[in-house]
């Protein structure tokens, strides 16, 4: 394999989901979604249907997976999550070789950023949790601006980067991901080991479906 660092770059600004794309939380926050609900009187929904949401705002991914739950239930519901989550947050780890292929794209001076459903707060602790401080030059939480699959997550990260769509790549682990990139005319790459079945992804074009962090890594240093 040739040396990447001496290709030319095919995109200037790479952003990242976080959940279940670089951080292994989807096992997780899939089970604290099943648990708040059942604590506020919902209907446990499947595996499927908990993980499905991951990745959109923390009331919409809730309100969508508990479709018996009366919204004046909402704040609690909400807040029940949040309790099963932090009882679990430290059980939530990088991928494997996550670090050396961020460091590979920093190497070629790509601009990182990130785009999730987290909250501010939520994504803050957990940069700071792996010690990621200064790794990203750019990030969008749901709670700042539209949820996915708007565009505008992505849009104000171009515009506060000073790149064009056709110079930007975005990388999650589901639909509402590559929908968000496909609305906001980016390309985009699926990764399978996250939220959702990759067979759901090509009907988004992405340019190449990950099985695998090394996978990723390989296939950015080839084309990105």
């Amino acid at each position: 394999m040739s040396n990447p660092s001496l290709r030319p770059r095919q995109f200037d600004l790479i952003a990242f989901d976080w959940d279940g794309t670089l951080f292994d939380s989807t096992a997780v926050i899939t089970r604290c979604i099943q648990r708040a609900i059942v604590d506020v009187g919902g209907q446990e929904p499947t595996r499927e249907a908990a993980a499905y949401v991951i990745g959109l705002g923390l009331m919409q991914a809730l309100a969508h997976a508990a479709p018996d739950v009366p919204v004046e239930k909402y704040p609690e519901l909400g807040q029940r999550y949040r309790h099963h989550y932090m009882a679990h947050q430290n059980d939530i780890i990088l991928f494997d070789g996550v670090l050396p292929m961020l460091a590979d794209l920093k190497a070629r001076h790509h601009w990182l950023s990130v785009a999730t459903g987290k909250s501010r707060a939520g994504l803050n602790e957990a940069l700071h949790d792996v010690n990621l401080k200064g790794m990203f030059d750019a990030s969008r939480t749901a709670d700042e601006t539209a949820g996915k699959p708007s565009p505008l997550m992505l849009q104000e990260l171009m515009r506060e980067m000073g790149v064009e769509p056709e110079r930007t790549l975005m990388i999650g682990d589901t639909t509402h991901d590559l929908q968000m990139a496909l609305n906001a005319g980016c390309a985009s790459v699926g990764v399978s080991y996250g939220a959702h079945e990759p067979s759901a992804f090509h009907a988004l074009q992405p340019r190449f479906v990950a099985h695998s962090v090394s996978e990723l890594r390989s296939w950015l240093n080839d084309n990105a």
